[in-house]
């Protein structure tokens, strides 16, 4: 069973996407999705979300969050609330 949730982030021109893989742990799943509601309230946007439901390989299940156009400017924000509350930190490049 997967015992962590791997994040990785995609920014575009006038698009961003947040990946959350948390595999076959039902535990961090909700985890996952309880962060997802929680930021939605605390920033009143709503992302798009695609599920990634994978009965093949499990350990590769996951969502994936993005935000199109004008509302790009406050995705970071939305992504910020989602890993703070998930106590994630994404590597930077130096």
């Amino acid at each position: 069973m997967r015992q962590c949730i791997d994040a990785h982030v995609r920014m575009e021109e006038r698009y961003e996407g947040l990946s959350l893989v948390y595999g076959d742990n039902p535990e961090l799943k909700k985890e996952v999705f309880e962060a997802i509601e929680a930021a939605k309230k605390e920033t009143g946007l709503e992302p798009e979300i695609f599920d990634n439901p994978s009965k093949n390989h499990p350990e590769n299940e996951g969502i994936y969050l993005e935000f199109h156009e004008e509302v790009q400017r406050h995705a970071g924000e939305f992504f910020e609330a989602v890993l703070q509350r998930l106590n994630l930190v994404c590597d930077r490049d130096l």
